[in-house]
């Protein structure tokens, strides 16, 4: 199932509810928006707004930043690595949809050799690492 990513990237929050969320100054989400870091929507009289998408991005930046002790520059660095993996996650799916259709073209007819033209292997399950540590920080709470 796919996320509706139109929706998780509206503006919905100020700066001021953000800060109050996450227990955070505003001038720190006005730092990290220096730094690169987040990238808040802006109305015509300039207000910062931000999205679902930006709540999930400063979750995990302060989950870097407060549990795991990382500093800007390491959060910068991991966040870039972060989207270069989702990046190349949407390759790997793009090429193995196109594998499929061109054993489905290549054998049209033939459903045996459709099903021998791939040797099937167990899936591996990937987690995301937010989910990861989110779930491991959680399980030392209790």
């Amino acid at each position: 199932m796919r996320k509706d990513k139109k929706g998780k990237k509206e503006p919905l929050y100020m700066i001021g509810a953000v800060s109050r969320m996450f227990n955070i100054h505003p001038q720190t989400l006005r730092l990290y928006e220096r730094e690169g870091l987040l990238t808040p929507s802006r109305t015509e009289g300039k207000t910062r707004l931000y999205s679902q998408e930006d709540i999930e991005k400063l979750e995990f930046i302060l989950f870097l930043t407060r549990e795991l002790g990382v500093n800007l520059a390491g959060v910068d660095a991991i966040l870039r690595m972060k989207e270069q993996m989702e990046q190349m996650q949407k390759q790997i799916e793009y090429l193995l949809e196109y594998i499929q259709e061109e054993i489905k073209r290549r054998y049209t007819g033939n459903l045996e050799e459709q099903r021998n033209a791939l040797m099937r292997i167990p899936k591996v399950e990937i987690t995301r690492l937010e989910d990861y540590m989110y779930n491991r920080y959680k399980k030392e709470e209790e």
